[in-house]
Formats: C-alpha cells, structure tokens, sequence
C-alpha cells in the first residue's frame, strides 16, 4: 500500500490535471518538506468516489444502534431523502459533464448501492419495448421509481471487493438477571450489510453485470466473523488497479474510510484531512488521483510518442536538403 500516491481532486472536472504528466503531487521529502513530484500519466486514474445515498438502516441507527442488530433492515433499500440525495448528485453530474468522462462505475452489490449508481450514472428514462435492458426496472425495492435505460451511460459492474467493512457495531444490551441488570456487548455483525443472492437482484437490475460476483449467495457475511482493517485496505488496493482509467466507485462509508485512511502521510497535512480525516457523506462524492507508483498495472502509455521514426541514425544537417520557400 506504501507504493501508492494518492492526492485530492479540487474539481469534479480533473481532465485539465491529466492532461499533462506534469501535475504537481505533494510528497515529503527526507528533511520533511513538501516537494513536487513527477509522475508518468499512464500511471495515473481517476476514481470518482461515492457513498451511497441515505438508506433505511442509517434513519434507524440513528433512533437507536441496536436497529444495525435487526434483520428488519437485512440489504436495506434507499429512503425517500436517499432518492432526493440520488437526484441531486445526478444533476450535478450531468451538469458538470463528469458523466462523459467515466469510463466505468463499480458498484458494491447492496440495494442501496446499485439505488445509487443507477440513479446518478444510468440513462435516462426505459420504456417497455426498447432493445435493451434497463439498468432498474421500476419500482425495484418498493422505491416508486421508474425504469431506468442503459443507454447512453457507463457501464455498470458490481463487485464484491467495495462491499462494506464487514465487522460488529459497539451495541450494548441490558439484561435483568437475578435482580442485577448486567451489560452485555453484542458482536454480530451488521445483517443490513448482507447481501441477497444474485439471482434475486438480477430481475431488479438486468442490466448491471454481475458476472465478477463469485457467488450466488453471500458467502462473505457471516454472522460473528469481523473482517480485520488491512483486510478492507487490500481490497480496496486490488480494485485501483483495474485498467480503465477514469472510474467512478459507489460503495460505503466504512470501506471508503479505511481504505484512504491506509495511504499514509505522504502529502500535505492539509491534503491528508481532505482524503482521509472525515467519513463520507450520504451520497457525497469525491474526485481523486492514484499514482501507481509501484508499478501494481502494467498497460502501456496511450499518448506517448516515441519519435525519430522511421528508426534509424540521425542524418546530419549538412546532408538534408531543404526544399525552397519551405520553413525550418
């Protein structure tokens, strides 16, 4: 993880930074200050990351966190705000013209999540009879809301590598036992972040590929198993190294903390609270840089020339014959 770069977009738009190698990045050299650094472009991409928008579970943690124990809100869905949130992100997105620039959106395979990428990212309205599958069919997860096309968009790929951090919510609960009340900490882990089987999500959203998830039921989410940090950090470097190169990730909040969190000190503090300081956000979206300075990718440089073609030794001036009225 030390092998990555990572720096803070200041705009959505970050094509003009890409446009050159030559972008500054901030990195500590050994007396401690802060120095540009150079790096090639075709080792640089884009992530656009996103929290999902505001889902059932996090209006009821809020009530009481012993709601994040109950299997009432087991893979829970968008709320009415969450779909506003949705909306919202999704005029910003058009307006911006972020959406013709993403090459890919990567989705973490959750209601909410997939809610989210195909309410800000997919096309427009679906009508029945058009040649192609709908990203969502309507009123997927009782959310009143109609189909929504693939076409025109990004391509949409759930993989199971954003999932949330899968691990036990501090809940306490009280129990009366021989007259004494006795205070028990609950370790399950949350069911609102177990997913149903694909074959089930399939049907709500034709559309999305689910081809990279392993499996038809959940086999990650188990029921007192906690999943270390650096477990949710590897993940999250395995998914930077995929080829495109202006991506955007709809994932949660948990998975987004950890993994930026796990990039070190290596820029400007300054820089560091806008990474990693505070959790995302429903539906927040930030516009990132990696730097694969590790060399973790290996796909070759798209724009880069190599000159002096045809190959061969250089002709000495003298020997060139210059056309007349012509311009050196």
């Amino acid at each position: 993880m030390d092998n990555l770069a990572v720096r803070m977009g200041t705009r959505t738009d970050l094509g003009n930074e890409l446009a050159s190698p030559m972008a500054n990045w901030a990195v500590l050299n050994m007396d401690g200050g802060i120095t540009p650094s150079l790096f090639p472009l075709h080792r640089c991409k884009t992530l656009h990351l996103v929290r999902h928008a505001q889902a059932v579970h996090n209006v009821e943690a809020e009530k009481d966190d012993s709601a994040y124990l109950s299997y009432s809100i087991f893979d829970a869905p968008l709320t009415p705000l969450g779909w506003q949130q949705v909306d919202n992100l999704r005029n910003h997105v058009y307006d911006s013209g972020l959406i013709k620039k993403i090459e890919l959106v990567i989705v973490s395979p959750m209601s909410r999540t997939m809610q989210t990428a195909v309410g800000v990212f997919g096309g427009g309205g679906y009508t029945d009879g058009m040649d192609i599958l709908p990203l969502m069919v309507a009123n997927a997860g009782n959310n009143d809301r109609s189909a929504y096309s693939s076409l025109n968009c990004p391509p949409i790929v759930a993989v199971e590598l954003c999932r949330e951090y899968l691990f036990t919510p501090k809940v306490y609960a009280l129990f009366y036992v021989t007259r004494l009340f006795h205070l028990l900490l609950l370790k399950e882990v949350r069911p609102c972040d177990k997913r149903r089987s694909v074959s089930e999500y399939v049907p709500l959203f034709p559309a999305i590929d689910f081809s990279l998830v392993e499996s038809d039921e959940d086999t990650w989410w188990k029921t007192d198993v906690r999943e270390p940090t650096d477990g949710v950090t590897a993940r999250g470097i395995e998914l930077w190294t995929r080829k495109e190169k202006e991506i955007a990730v709809v994932t949660h909040s948990g998975f987004l903390y950890h993994t930026l969190k796990s990039f070190g000190s290596s820029y400007h503090p300054l820089m560091k609270d806008e990474v990693c300081k505070h959790s995302f956000t429903n539906c927040e979206l930030r516009s990132m840089v990696i730097v694969d300075r590790g060399m973790l990718g290996s796909d070759p440089s798209v724009t880069n020339y190599p000159g002096k073609i045809p190959q061969g030794p250089d002709v000495p001036s003298a020997a060139v014959k210059i056309p007349p009225n012509s311009s050196s």
